[in-house]
């Protein structure tokens, strides 16, 4: 059921909610540990967890994974490969090889998601093949292949591209990707347009927040940025989207744990709250078809 539908007891409107998981990052409780992340999760009610695989030894260690999400009982939905800068030497510096450790990972866990970012443009090897190459990998697994949007930075009002093919994965020949709202702040991008554009391809969402200062990737909670998140989600929640939608937040000045997880939990009331709220009304008819009533 790609739907849980919610009526009145005279079936007239019908609250319609998608079953696709929130889950937390856990790039999102930095400078905090992996064990924190699916602590916090399991406290706030987070339907799961994505791994940053980062330079954090317990986000590359497989065993240690399977250990935290089976104490927490808190699944592991998603992988985001080490992509970073940051993490050019984590699972080797060969970029396939990284993505081959990424899939097997994933595969091991019962993840469904591998984030991927689009070569950076010095990788000129790895990109000249990046397209058909992904493709192929998708061939030989289950695991979703989804490259995130990212974005150019500019200097003196011109941009500079760093990634390959490109930053804006719209018009590549992608299957899957992942939609970053944060990035799409950056980037000046039009987040509904862009989810528009993509259709069935968007099968993962990173929420974050951002006002759009120039380089500056903020990844603030849901509703404190100037991204239309709660649009976003109302638009998923009404075409019943199936995948993952994924709290990837900024949570580094929190003085506190107490404060951080204050943070995450607005984060996730924000995302339940308007993945739930469809843009339109339902009406049920005495045959069971539903039909949209009207604007709310």
């Amino acid at each position: 059921m790609p739907f849980e539908d919610r009526s009145f007891e005279d079936g007239t409107p019908v609250l319609r909610v998608p079953d696709a998981p929130i889950t937390l990052s856990t790039a999102s409780v930095y400078p905090e540990k992996v064990p924190s992340a699916f602590e916090i999760a399991a406290l706030l009610g987070y339907d799961g967890i994505e791994v940053m695989v980062s330079t954090d030894a317990s986000s590359q260690d497989l065993n240690v994974l399977r250990r935290l999400s089976d104490y927490h009982q808190v699944p592991i939905k998603s992988i985001h490969a080490p992509c970073l800068l940051l993490t050019q030497r984590v699972w080797g510096r060969e970029p396939w090889g990284k993505l081959v450790r990424s899939k097997e990972v994933a595969e091991e866990l019962g993840a469904e998601v591998v984030v991927v970012h689009p070569p950076f443009r010095w990788q000129r090897d790895y990109a000249k093949d990046f397209v058909e190459g992904l493709a192929r990998m998708q061939d030989e697994t289950d695991v979703l292949f989804a490259v995130e949007n990212m974005f150019p930075l500019k200097a003196r009002g011109a941009e500079a591209g760093m990634y390959l093919p490109d930053w804006n994965p719209v018009d590549q020949d992608y299957p899957y990707v992942t939609l970053d709202l944060s990035h799409t702040a950056v980037s000046g991008s039009d987040a509904l347009d862009m989810a528009d554009s993509l259709g069935d391809r968007l099968r993962h969402v990173h929420l974050a927040d951002g006002v759009g200062i120039t380089n500056k990737d903020e990844h603030l909670v849901p509703g404190r940025g100037g991204q239309p998140c709660g649009p976003m989600l109302e638009n998923l929640a009404e075409s019943g989207f199936r995948g993952h939608v994924v709290l990837e937040v900024n949570t580094r000045r929190a003085s506190s744990r107490a404060e951080r997880m204050e943070d995450l939990a607005e984060a996730l009331a924000f995302a339940r709250l308007h993945l739930a709220a469809a843009h339109r009304t339902w009406e049920v008819s005495a045959a069971g078809e539903v039909t949209r009533r009207g604007a709310r």
